[in-house]
């Protein structure tokens, strides 16, 4: 299973996430195989000035199973959907905390209110 975390800083498993999906300067791809975390990869964003669906479709080239973010908007929701990439919304802390609660169950999607509001994601 692949988990992609949008992050703060290329520091690896003690990335943060980042406030918003879109905005993030590095994303973390995080490889989980039966219930560890096998490794961890920091790619900055590659398209940081992006067009509707772009950072999906990026998603989605990568092999994504599931996205953890902090903040989202609900476009980027829906093309992830429709790429069958689950979405876990709120979530806040290291790369390795975040996966380390989806693993264990205790990660649940709760819609998060970014400090700013973000348009045209």
């Amino acid at each position: 299973m692949v988990i992609a975390i949008p992050v703060e800083t290329s520091e690896g498993i003690t990335s943060v996430i980042a406030e918003h999906f879109g905005r993030a300067p590095y994303y973390a791809f995080v490889d989980v195989e039966n219930g560890e975390i096998v490794s961890v990869k920091i790619e900055p964003n590659p398209i940081v000035e992006h067009a509707e669906g772009d950072l999906p479709n990026y998603m989605r080239e990568k092999n994504v199973d599931v996205l953890i973010v902090r903040g989202i908007g609900q476009k980027a929701i829906r093309y992830l959907n429709s790429y069958g990439i689950k979405v876990i919304r709120g979530a806040q802390g290291t790369v390795e905390t975040v996966v380390k609660n989806f693993i264990q169950g205790k990660l649940e999607d709760t819609e998060y209110e970014p400090k700013e509001r973000f348009h045209n994601l």
